[in-house]
């Protein structure tokens, strides 16, 4: 047992590249700082390294599970949590996760994996671009909401529910396409079919759906072969600590200048991709 141990830190440090550690560092800086999901600076990254879209959006849905992990039970400690619209998102993200995964996978096999990377590109670049609007007029858009009486605000109670299965599903295959929208997009939806919710328990309520949904998504692309593990282990080298120092250091740069500069990331990375 010790000597397997040894043996597998031994694998694991001979394959550690520095450039996917310091681009996890980066990455979890900025996420535990913003808030901003991983996903959506993640997969960029690794495709401009040169990683398969397919195996890029599936290494970084696990890798979001586990950094997503611990903020559940941060947000849980503080109440922000409502687990009865996690519940109903899962109702619709699960399975549309699973029919997604198991299209995606009978798309590649007849289409030996070059359409169906083809299609994560350009669904991956328009998440970018959706994303990117989120980030920036998140708060625009509820303060609109409440200044207008608009349908969301006036939705009974059987409606809101309807309206976060809808959601829930819409989110299972954004994210099992792309790996991105469990986040900015989610929460940015939340807002409008519960307006009246604090900030803090939406991004909670999200964060928990998050976890489920982007680890069922990652083994079902594991399980196609489209995780690459050490690639996974080498960025959460870097990102946990990362994590933990962006959120040291959380409020020391105003929004105001974070948020336009993140959206001008992805508005780059979404125009490249879908150029390409």
């Amino acid at each position: 047992m010790g000597a397997s141990l040894q043996h597998g830190l031994a694998e694991f440090w001979a394959h550690l590249s520095y450039v996917y550690v310091i681009a996890g560092l980066g990455v979890g800086f900025i996420v535990g700082m913003t808030g901003v999901g991983g996903g959506s600076l993640m997969t960029p990254i690794l495709l401009h390294f040169g990683i398969v879209p397919m195996n890029a959006v599936g290494t970084d849905l696990l890798y979001a599970a586990i950094t997503k992990g611990n903020g559940v039970w941060v947000h849980q400690k503080k109440r922000n949590v409502d687990w009865s619209i996690t519940l109903r998102l899962a109702c619709g993200s699960i399975p549309a996760a699973v029919l997604t995964l198991v299209g995606l996978r009978i798309f590649k096999a007849h289409s030996h994996g070059h359409a169906a990377n083809d299609i994560i590109k350009f669904s991956l670049g328009i998440a970018l671009l959706l994303t990117s609007v989120a980030i920036l007029f998140k708060q625009a858009l509820l303060n609109w909401s409440h200044r207008n009486d608009v349908i969301f605000t006036r939705m009974s109670e059987k409606q809101r529910h309807v309206a976060t299965v809808v959601i829930g599903f819409a989110l299972g295959v954004i994210v099992s396409i792309t790996s991105i929208g469990a986040g900015a997009l989610g929460t940015m939806a939340l807002f409008l079919v519960y307006p009246l919710l604090p900030t803090s328990k939406l991004v909670g309520t999200e964060i928990a759906h998050a976890v489920p949904l982007t680890l069922i998504a990652g083994l079902g692309h594991a399980s196609a072969g489209n995780v690459d593990f050490m690639l996974l282990a080498n960025l959460l080298v870097g990102s946990l600590p990362g994590i933990w120092l962006g959120s040291h250091t959380a409020g020391a740069v105003s929004d105001k200048y974070l948020r336009p500069a993140l959206a001008a990331m992805l508005v780059y990375a979404g125009v490249k991709l879908l150029l390409k």
